[in-house]
């Protein structure tokens, strides 16, 4: 679909922790925008966005925020009241997603295999483990492998873990505790109704954390994973049918850890993010490519979308 020339406000920055990955994936977009001759307004969001966004009046707001609170429903909700159309999942979807704890209530009935787990509460763990190691601690509502540690059978970081030890308990109050999945990482992109492809993330050390993820060269991109048929169709269903269970609009992006030394199996969906980055290192934009649509396409494809669901597409620009 064609899109008339439309004044776009994309929204990017923030103060979450990701606010620099923000602040690429939203210059990236605005540029590709611009290319395909749109107007674009940068607004790098604070506390008076709102009036920004009312000043500018946009045919259209392009979220390019990741992290709280363009992620978790707060932005969304906002932009709700003013009646602006924007891209990406409403105000419930956001909520829902941000919170790894609800996604699993919101799928795991309707047959999406996630680890188990438990919520704790920080203090706690320096008492004693709260699963048998090793096992993953991540806060609850955070992306981007944002504040994640692995308690091994070793003790890194004491047995029990120790006050003092660096990790997300010095940050957060409550954490999710999940079992540790061995294994590979996996991920698929979802545009609109289709998944993409499957790729395959391998950190030249660690695991794929924040800086695996934002740090040219940590981390070996390997798009389409190499891995079996079976896998590959798994990963595409389950990312699809989490987008649509979910209620996700625009991109979004479904996170896995396949342990392969037992098959199909040995698969489950970690999280869904959906405000995932466009960044040049991004692996939705990846996908996207890898699949003959280039960025720019890409970025139209989410605002026809955002535009379409609005019944805004025959309008064009104000």
């Amino acid at each position: 679909m064609t899109l008339p020339k439309l004044h776009v406000a994309v929204l990017m920055g923030g103060w979450s922790n990701e606010r620099a990955v923000s602040l690429m994936s939203g210059e990236g977009v605005a540029k590709a925008l611009e290319s395909k001759g749109h107007k674009v307004t940068r607004i790098d969001m604070d506390r008076d966005v709102a009036l920004r966004l009312s000043e500018a009046k946009p045919d259209v707001v392009f979220n390019a925020l990741h992290g709280a609170p363009g992620e978790d429903g707060t932005v969304q909700g906002m932009m709700d009241l003013m009646g602006l159309t924007y891209t990406h999942s409403g105000l419930a979807t956001s909520v829902i997603a941000i919170d790894k704890e609800l996604t699993k209530q919101a799928l795991v009935p309707h047959g999406i295999p996630m680890p188990g787990g438990r919520i704790v509460e920080s203090a706690t763990i320096h008492e004693r483990d709260p699963l048998p190691r090793p096992y993953v601690l991540k806060p609850v509502n955070e992306g981007s492998s944002v504040g994640v540690a692995i308690v091994t059978d070793e003790g890194n970081y004491g047995n029990p873990i120790a006050p003092d030890a660096k990790g997300p308990w010095q940050e957060f109050d409550r954490l999710l505790a999940e079992p540790f999945i061995r294994g590979r990482e996996l991920t698929t992109a979802v545009i609109g109704d289709r998944a993409l492809l499957v790729t395959e993330l391998k950190p030249k050390s660690g695991f794929y954390d924040f800086d695996a993820k934002y740090t040219d060269g940590m981390t070996e991109h390997v798009c389409p994973a190499e891995i079996p048929d079976e896998i590959t169709a798994a990963c595409k269903d389950l990312a699809l049918r989490s987008h649509q269970l979910l209620g996700c609009k625009g991109a979004s992006r479904a996170d896995f850890r396949w342990d392969d030394t037992q098959g199909i199996e040995g698969l489950f969906l970690l999280e869904v993010n959906t405000q995932p980055g466009m960044t040049p290192l991004s692996l939705v934009p990846e996908q996207a490519r890898a699949c003959g649509m280039e960025y720019p396409d890409l970025v139209e494809a989410v605002i026809a979308e955002a535009l379409a669901d609005a019944g805004k597409v025959a309008k064009g620009a104000k």
